[in-house]
């Protein structure tokens, strides 16, 4: 299983935003919702093997499990509206618990240390930071969680967290890159040394 926590710092928590200003009145919603088509469209499938966590504003995750996904398309409008109906859907949700708004898409009221928390017992936490040690030079861990920040950086607190949670702090190369060309130079790296998590 290949895991991403991307941080959401301006990313609304609440269903009522416009679809047709992701860039803006949505707290660029439309860099995670990238991240998203990154983390699971190949050309003619979607990877199975892969679980996102969409950790918004510290306060509410959405969880996305790529075996279970059913009705998303690799436009960012549609799958803005995915994330729409998991925060309709966040009403429900009691505590950490999860609910399901869709296939294969949770919401819960958890932030970024729990889901840190629960991700270190499954497996490891790769930080993805441009001051990371050079991708190609580690052995990938199974099961692994790669942690990245949207358009901005880690926060002060985030990066508290990583030094204690993080067991590799990675870079995928020398130029800083958007979060979901991240993702896809990670998938890369894995899918050409033939990982198959």
């Amino acid at each position: 299983m290949r895991r991403f926590i991307v941080l959401g710092h301006t990313a609304p928590t609440d269903p009522d935003f416009d679809l047709d200003d992701l860039a803006g009145g949505a707290g660029r919603l439309d860099v995670l919702a990238r991240c998203v088509n990154s983390a699971f469209f190949l050309s003619h499938a979607i990877r199975e093997n892969v679980r996102v966590y969409l950790v918004l504003s510290d306060t509410v995750t959405i969880k996305i499990e790529g075996v279970e996904l059913r009705y998303m398309n690799p436009d960012e409008r549609n799958i803005a509206s995915l994330l729409r109906q998991a925060l309709e859907a966040r009403a429900d949700a009691i505590g950490h618990s999860e609910v399901e708004s869709t296939p294969g898409i949770y919401v819960s009221n958890r932030g970024f240390e729990p889901v840190l928390k629960a991700a270190a017992r499954e497996g490891a936490i790769v930080q993805l930071h441009e001051d990371g040690d050079p991708l190609a030079s580690v052995e990938p861990p199974e099961n692994p969680a790669f942690v990245l920040s949207d358009h901005l950086d880690f926060t002060a607190a985030e990066s508290e967290l990583l030094r204690e949670y993080a067991d590799y702090r990675v870079s995928v190369g020398p130029k800083a890159l958007h979060a979901d060309h991240t993702i896809s130079v990670v998938h890369n790296y894995l899918d050409t040394d033939g990982y198959s998590f």
